[in-house]
């Protein structure tokens, strides 16, 4: 893969009814995971989760909209110019409200060398595709 790489992230893979972007896979990033996650209005089913099983920590970035991030019970808004890290252990849960949101979704395992998960890889089918 040539030293840099610039994708619209519209024109990426996307999975999940398009929510997932692939972002890491479609821009050859080997270091870190990296995604985009893109949440339509009224989203509240998303589902809480923590990373203890796998000790990853993750970042999340809002780029566009606003929704709020649950943190073990906890909750933060979410709009453009706010930055949030969450450890492995720490619950997480993200909800919008009327607007839709993109979030970029960064994480890695702090002193371990970065393993890209199946579902992050291009071409693996979508789960919820019907067949």
């Amino acid at each position: 893969m040539p030293g840099y790489a610039v994708k619209n992230i519209d024109d990426m893979e996307a999975i999940y009814r398009g929510g997932f972007k692939r972002a890491r896979a479609e821009l050859g990033v080997e270091s870190f995971g990296l995604q985009v996650l893109d949440f339509p209005p009224n989203v509240h089913r998303y589902p809480e989760h923590d990373h203890s099983h796998d000790g990853q920590e993750e970042v999340y970035v809002p780029v566009s909209g606003r929704g709020e991030i649950e943190i073990d019970g906890e909750t933060h808004a979410l709009e453009p110019g706010v930055m949030v890290r969450v450890g492995s252990g720490v619950r997480r849960k993200l909800a919008t409200g009327d607007e839709p949101m993109r979030v970029i979704a960064i994480g890695g395992i702090p002193g371990k060398p970065y393993e890209p998960s199946e579902l992050s890889r291009l071409g693996v089918p979508d789960p919820l595709a019907t067949p």
